[in-house]
């Protein structure tokens, strides 16, 4: 049995029992972050935040929101907006949020392939950083089903229509999954527990893994550095804090942070406020209708660009390509065969390379949102197939790069 001593303070009987002190010096007080990163390092902290003001904003939403397929548009566009105190600002929160989120997962996605942040050693921050990406984009798309309002419907409609497998014609996959032929009230009750209770469970999990899965081999600096972060923090704590490579989590490096997380406040609350409409479609201000169909279905602007790399092919190549973009990043690590992990712009063709994805991942996504029409069909089609063709030839790219 363990040996308890008389607590001296309140403090001394939680760590005889919690080790809370342990606790603190593994997540805060003696994690060790490098000196030489920049404020993109805080967009974690920014998730973070931002990720809580969804949970709380949900919670108050939750008190009103009738998740039945003739309450729900009612619920959500009249009594929350107009009856409930604030109800206005929890869902221009909410909504903005939701939005927001995305935002800042892809900075934090494409800072870490810039820098080289998933190469060995760190592979498994990537992995958990992914399927936090996968849990984050099954949320949104469950959480858009529940205003119950045209966009939503038809989004639902054909978003499960691509579980039919194409060609396989696996109807009935898509009917168990709906829970009746079209989306219906089965439909709803199922996505409404998705987004209120199992996918939160399984971000707040994978946010622990990724917390975890960081906390081993450190986090990475802007100039690929290799550091012995024994050595250095033995600096840091004999006092010679000028001499160390690094510093404290808490509070040296949490205080950048905060002052990055206040600068988005500022941006966050501005949209809250004055440009809430930039986070809801007008088409979803209609109350869903199994009859009537909009002129022009498209998802989410965060999803607008593996959208796109679906639609201009035939339906079972369109299909592979689609689950293609899903997996390709994850398997990021094991395609990039170079030895090194310094910034891309230090890797030749690697540089070349991140640059042409990131601006046609602007491409794709601008196609996305507009019809299948003409010039637009065809700079989505030559987009689609460059996205496949530079990740394909990814490994061949870096295979050869010289160590740096």
């Amino acid at each position: 049995m363990a040996h308890f001593t008389k607590a001296t303070s309140v403090k001394d009987w939680f760590n005889q029992r919690l080790a809370v002190e342990k606790v603190e010096k593994v997540m805060m007080s003696e994690y060790w972050i490098p000196k030489n990163i920049n404020f993109l390092w805080a967009m974690g902290m920014v998730l973070v935040i931002t990720f809580a003001m969804l949970l709380v904003s949900g919670i108050f939403l939750l008190m009103y929101y009738v998740p039945t397929v003739d309450g729900a548009f009612d619920s959500v566009n009249y009594t929350i907006m107009r009856e409930v105190d604030f109800g206005w600002l929890w869902r221009h929160v909410h909504g903005v949020a939701a939005s927001v989120v995305f935002l800042i997962i892809y900075i934090h996605m494409f800072t870490g392939i810039y820098y080289g942040s998933y190469k060995k050693g760190r592979e498994m921050i990537w992995i958990s950083g992914m399927l936090l990406f996968v849990a984050f984009s099954a949320e949104a798309f469950s959480g858009y089903m529940l205003p119950w309002g045209q966009m939503s419907y038809w989004a639902g409609m054909v978003i499960t229509n691509l579980f039919s497998g194409g060609s396989l014609h696996a109807d009935g996959l898509v009917e168990w999954i709906r829970g009746d032929y079209v989306p219906a009230q089965a439909f709803l009750g199922r996505f409404f527990m998705l987004h209120v209770l199992l996918i939160p469970l399984a971000i707040i999990g994978l946010i622990a893994l990724h917390f975890g899965a960081l906390r081993i081999p450190h986090v990475n600096n802007q100039d690929g550095e290799e550091i012995d972060f024994d050595v250095e923090s033995e600096k840091y704590l004999a006092g010679k804090k000028a001499e160390s490579k690094v510093m404290r989590f808490a509070n040296d490096f949490m205080a950048k942070d905060l002052m990055v997380v206040g600068i988005f406040l500022v941006f966050f609350f501005y949209l809250v406020f004055y440009n809430y409409g930039f986070a809801m479609d007008p088409v979803n201000f209609d109350p869903a209708d199994g009859l009537k169909t909009p002129a022009h279905i498209y998802p989410e602007w965060y999803f607008l660009w593996s959208y796109e790399i679906l639609r201009p092919f035939n339906i079972d190549l369109g299909l592979v390509l689609f689950a293609f973009a899903q997996v390709i990043f994850v398997l990021l690590p094991f395609l990039d065969r170079s030895p090194n992990s310094v910034p891309a712009n230090r890797r030749g063709l690697f540089g070349i390379w991140f640059w042409v994805m990131i601006v046609n991942l602007i491409v794709l996504t601008a196609m996305g949102k507009l019809p299948p029409e003409g010039i637009f069909s065809t700079i989505g089609l030559v987009s689609a197939i460059l996205f496949v063709v530079q990740w394909l030839a990814l490994p061949f790219i870096t295979k050869f790069e010289k160590k740096v």
